[in-house]
């Protein structure tokens, strides 16, 4: 590694100060940090690089090589990962293959074991880690911390299991974190006294003051589908050492647009001190996880950035370990490899498959009203409806789609094996023809689709059966099908591609899913969600409707 030095306005952020100097990098490292006036108008800040605190990689659709490629470029240079994704699918051999991805660029990857795979029992995945899985994970160097304990219940109720999972954290010394939406008071106060040191999911500044009283750390989430920053951020004036950033979820196209430099860029802009920013983007989730990444002191790894101002955070070049990976919103980083790994086993629908009969389904429904599922634009919760049959078009004694009144059929297909389908309708998805079908459905990543008919249904969800994993739109004019597709062979979660062109062709999907009706941002991010049970009201897993606030099967 050869040795360089830099000149700018260092941004010394525990000091709260910035003055103008050099930095000396030799092998790697910061050698000396060398501060010589007061800083300079017009020169360029440098700062440690940012932490995206808390993210699924496999959400972009990308391996972590490519995840790191695009990442780079808006000064990201390290994550704290959950592979409970690609787990939930290809258990542990998914969580090796995302720590040996991530090894193939010098980008900092901190992978976590996760705790819930699967995610609850009222679905099917296509994998189970059970609490000697996870001790052997975070016995592992390259596993930092216990990933999303998303089993609340599981956690009030002492589950066995669970709980030896957190005690396997804690012999460790590494932290637990949490998935709590909407859990206040007492039963806030055990979930996290059983240890659990994080909350993402807060949806209201007052959930999450609730949580900060009781000791936790927050993450303020801002991902593709889900959005909490403009609730939480000004929690950050009083809380500077407890608040992170996070993506949680972010598609290509998202990840392209920006990353952590935009959250900062918006705080910024609201009036809040940029030392705290900072703190939340660049220091706190470092030292929270025990993170590899430098923090721009002497004898620390060379991670760091520059940006040309402190409001915008345009970054004009990232390093890592000395070497500079992205430079004016290109990268300079290499492809990793893309071995295939997946488990799909399931054999192609007919339309007669997703037939809704009208007959009592479920203990809350009758002859008269059905329930339905209501999608809330940037938000993972969803609300629950009781809609009358006249609400629905009614045919062959079977209850189907009404475009009119925006009451669209949602199914859920087990990718797994053969098995009936499960089928519901949800509110607030807009499309006006065909439907749209994604094999990324969290937790368990089985199959799902909304659409107008059964026939549109069909032909995206087979498409994405014949695939072995993607995401689809399509409709039909006549006897003439328009389709898009956007395969994803690795685990039906990632693409082999490389990552401008899966953003690219992204960005069609969701613009001909908007062409086709839709009224959401993120029409697929939202569908993959669609099927969380662990995230209340109401959700659809391979099993049934689910009710989220009582936790069971309806």
């Amino acid at each position: 590694m050869s040795s360089f030095q830099i000149k700018g306005n260092i941004v010394n952020i525990p000091n709260r100060s910035i003055q103008y100097g050099t930095i000396e990098v030799s092998e790697g490292k910061i050698y000396k940090i060398r501060e010589e006036g007061e800083a300079q108008k017009g020169a360029d800040y440098i700062l440690p690089g940012f932490v995206d605190s808390h993210v699924h990689i496999e959400s972009s659709m990308l391996v972590p090589a490519e995840f790191a490629r695009l990442a780079v470029v808006h000064g990201t240079v390290a994550t704290i990962s959950d592979p409970h994704e690609i787990a939930n699918v290809c258990g542990l051999a998914g969580v090796e293959y995302m720590i040996d991805n991530g090894k193939t660029v010098p980008f900092k990857f901190h992978f976590g074991a996760p705790s819930c795979v699967p995610a609850t029992i009222f679905e099917t995945a296509g994998a189970n880690l059970n609490a000697k899985d996870v001790e052997l994970l975070l016995k592992k160097e390259d596993i930092y911390y216990l990933s999303e304990v998303m089993n609340f219940p599981g956690v009030l109720n002492e589950d066995p299991d669970l709980m030896a999972k957190i005690a396997a954290a804690k012999a460790c010394n590494k932290p637990v974190d949490g998935h709590a939406p909407g859990l206040r008071g007492k039963d806030a106060a055990r979930y996290i006294s059983a240890g659990i040191s994080t909350d993402h999911e807060c949806f209201t500044k007052e959930e999450a003051l609730d949580k900060l009283q009781h000791g936790m750390k927050i993450i303020i989430r801002e991902g593709s589908a889900a959005k909490n920053f403009d609730a939480l951020i000004d929690l950050l004036h009083d809380h500077e050492n407890a608040i992170m950033f996070c993506s949680d979820d972010k598609h290509p196209d998202s990840l392209v647009a920006g990353h952590i430099n935009q959250l900062c860029a918006r705080a910024v802009a609201k009036g809040i001190d940029v030392f705290k920013v900072l703190k939340a983007a660049c220091i706190n989730p470092v030292l929270h996880y025990g993170m590899r990444n430098g923090l721009l002191r002497m004898n620390d790894a060379a991670d760091f950035i520059i940006v040309s101002d402190l409001n915008s955070f345009k970054v004009k070049q990232t390093y890592i370990d000395g070497v500079c990976v992205a430079e004016n919103g290109k990268t300079k980083m290499g492809t990793g490899c893309r071995m295939l790994i997946n488990q799909f086993d399931c054999s192609q629908k007919t339309e007669q498959d997703f037939i809704y009969p009208l007959q009592k389904w479920g203990e809350e429904e009758n002859f008269e009203q059905v329930l339905v599922i209501e999608a809330r634009d940037g938000q993972l919760i969803t609300g629950k409806l009781l809609e009358p049959i006249t609400s629905f078009s009614v045919n062959n004694n079977a209850l189907h789609s009404n475009i009119e009144k925006d009451l669209l059929k949602m199914v859920v297909v087990n990718r797994y094996k053969d098995a009936p389908v499960a089928k519901t309708f949800v509110k607030h998805f807009g499309l006006k023809k065909g439907a749209i079908a994604s094999s990324v459905a969290h937790d368990s990543h089985n199959i799902i689709a909304v659409g107008v008919d059964a026939e549109s249904i069909c032909y995206a969800i087979n498409k994405l059966i014949e695939e072995k994993g993607g995401i689809c739109a399509c409709y039909r004019n006549e006897n003439e099908w328009t389709e898009a597709v956007l395969p994803l062979p690795i685990a039906g979660l990632m693409s082999t591609e490389d990552g401008y062109t899966v953003a690219q062709t992204y960005s069609k999907l969701d613009a001909m899913a908007k062409q086709m009706g839709s009224t959401l941002s993120a029409p697929f991010m939202t569908l993959s969600f669609m099927a969380l049970l662990v995230i209340p009201d109401l959700k659809l897993s391979d099993l049934g409707l689910f009710d989220g606030q009582r936790f069971r099967l309806l």
